[in-house]
C-alpha cells in the first residue's frame, strides 16, 4: 500500500476539505439534539428525564463507536467506515419520530444515529488525513477538519429551529436524516487510505519513540503500551471534563434558556453562535499546535471555560448574556481536539492514530454520557441546573491541572503550513 505523504497541495486540500464537509453533518446533526428535547417530550409525554437518558446513552454510544470504527478504519479504510455510519445515522434518524417509548428512542436515537455519527467523526477523519500529509500539515488540517463541525452546529441549530416552529419536529428530523445521506458521496474523497510508516515523530518521547522504532507492532501491542503512559491517560480525563461540558450543554442549554423566560429562538441562535465561534477557535487552536507546546493550549482551555462559566451565573439572564457566554464558551468549544489528537500523535505517531484517539474520544463521550443524563436529574430533582454549573466549574478546573504532567517534549518551529 503507498505511504507516501508528500501529498499535492490540490490533492491536500481535496482531502482536507472532504473530511471538514463530513464532519460538518455528521456533528451538525448530533450538536442539535438538544431543540428536539421539548418537542419529543410534548409528543410523547415521556418526561426530561427519560429523553434526556436516550440521549446520554447517544453521547456515550457516538463515542464507544469510535475506537471500534477507527480500528476498522485503520485496517480497511476510511470510505467503507463512512459510508456504513452514513446509512446508520439516516436510518436512526429517519426512525426516531415513529417511536413514542423511552426503549424506541434509546435504539433509534440512542444506539443507530450515535453510532452512525460516531463512524463519520473525529477520530476516524481525523486519523485518515494525518496518514497521509506531511507532519507540519496535520495540526492544522486537524484544526479545519474541526472547524468544520462547528461550522455544522452553527447552520444545522437554526435551520433546525425553523423547521421545527414551521412544519414540525418531525419534518425537522426526517429533513435532518435525507441530508445526512450527503456523507455518503462525501466519502469517496476518503477512499484512499494509505498507511503511514511506523516512524517515531522527532518530538516524541522516549519510550514512545522506543515503541514505534519495532517495525511489527500490532494494534493490541499498541493499545497495551498506550494505556500504561502516564501522558495518555491525562489526556483521557482531561477530555472527559470537554464532553460533561458540551452535552450538558447541548442537551439542556434549549431547557436553561426556556426557564429563563426567553423564546425557543434564544437557544437556536447561541448554539448557532457556539458553532461559528469555534469555527474560529478550532482554526487557531490547529495553529497555536503547530508553534506552542500542546498541553498548555489544553490547559488554558480548560481553565478559561471555568472563567467563562463563572461570569455567566453572574450576569443577568438576558437574550444578549446568552450570546455572549456562547460566543465566549464557543471558542473553547471543540478546540481541545486539534491539540489533544496532536498529542497522541506526537507520543505514538500516525499508524493507529483513529484508534487511539477514538479511545480519548470514548473517555470524552464518558463525560458526555453523564453531562446529559445528570443535566435531565439535576432538573427534574432542583428545577433548574445550578448545581450542573458548579459541576462544570469543579471539573473545568481540574481538567486544567491534569494536563499539566503531560510529558511533552519542546516543539520545533515547522515550516509555514499553506505554501504552494
Amino acid at each position: 500500500m503507498d505511504t507516501r505523504t508528500d501529498m499535492t497541495p490540490r490533492a491536500a486540500w481535496m482531502l482536507i476539505l472532504a473530511a471538514s464537509a463530513i464532519l460538518m453533518i455528521t456533528m451538525g446533526a448530533r450538536l442539535t439534539t438538544g431543540l428536539f428535547l421539548s418537542p419529543i417530550n410534548t409528543s410523547t409525554g415521556l418526561g426530561i428525564a427519560s429523553i434526556s437518558f436516550a440521549m446520554a446513552v447517544a453521547q456515550l454510544m457516538w463515542g464507544a463507536s469510535q475506537p471500534v470504527f477507527g480500528a476498522i478504519a485503520d485496517k480497511y479504510g476510511a470510505a467503507r467506515v463512512i459510508v456504513i455510519g452514513g446509512i446508520m445515522l439516516a436510518a436512526g434518524t429517519a426512525a426516531t419520530p415513529f417511536v413514542d417509548s423511552e426503549w424506541g428512542l434509546l435504539l433509534t436515537m440512542g444506539l443507530l444515529s450515535a453510532a452512525g455519527a460516531g463512524a463519520g467523526s473525529f477520530s476516524i477523519l481525523i486519523g485518515a488525513t494525518a496518514q497521509r500529509l506531511p507532519s507540519e500539515r496535520r495540526a492544522f488540517a486537524s484544526g479545519f477538519i474541526n472547524a468544520g463541525g462547528s461550522f455544522g452546529q452553527f447552520v444545522f441549530a437554526p435551520l433546525m429551529q425553523a423547521i421545527i416552529a414551521g412544519a414540525g419536529w418531525v419534518i425537522a428530523m426526517l429533513v435532518m436524516a435525507a441530508t445526512t445521506l450527503l456523507t455518503i458521496p462525501l466519502a469517496l474523497g476518503m477512499r484512499k487510505q494509505p498507511v503511514a510508516p511506523l516512524v517515531a515523530p522527532a518530538t516524541a518521547t522516549a519510550a514512545a519513540a522506543a515503541a514505534l522504532a519495532a517495525p511489527a507492532m500490532t494494534l493490541t501491542e499498541q493499545l497495551r503500551q498506550a494505556m500504561r503512559d502516564r501522558s495518555y491517560l491525562c489526556l483521557h480525563l482531561g477530555f472527559f471534563t470537554c464532553g460533561f461540558h458540551i452535552a450538558f450543554l447541548v442537551t439542556h442549554l434549549p431547557q436553561e434558556v426556556a426557564l429563563c423566560g426567553l423564546p425557543a429562538g434564544v437557544s437556536a441562535t447561541a448554539l448557532a453562535l457556539i458553532g461559528l465561534f469555534n469555527i474560529g477557535g478550532s482554526l487557531a487552536a490547529g495553529a497555536l499546535a503547530s508553534r506552542y507546546r500542546m498541553k498548555w493550549l489544553l490547559a488554558c482551555i480548560y481553565g478559561s471555560r471555568a472563567l467563562i462559566i463563572v461570569i455567566y451565573l453572574l450576569a443577568p439572564k438576558t437574550a444578549l448574556s446568552f450570546y455572549l457566554f456562547a460566543a465566549a464558551l464557543g471558542f473553547t468549544w471543540l478546540a481541545t481536539v486539534p491539540p489533544t489528537a496532536g498529542l497522541v500523535g506526537k507520543l505514538f505517531g500516525m499508524r493507529y492514530l483513529a484508534t487511539l484517539f477514538g479511545m480519548t474520544l470514548l473517555s470524552h463521550q464518558i463525560g458526555g454520557f453523564f453531562g446529559a443524563w445528570l443535566g435531565g436529574l439535576s432538573f427534574v430533582r432542583f428545577g433548574d441546573y445550578t448545581w450542573m454549573w458548579y459541576a462544570d466549574i469543579l471539573l473545568a478546573l481540574a481538567a486544567a491541572l491534569v494536563n499539566l504532567p503531560i510529558r511533552e517534549a519542546k516543539l520545533a518551529r515547522p515550516a509555514a503550513l499553506a505554501k504552494g
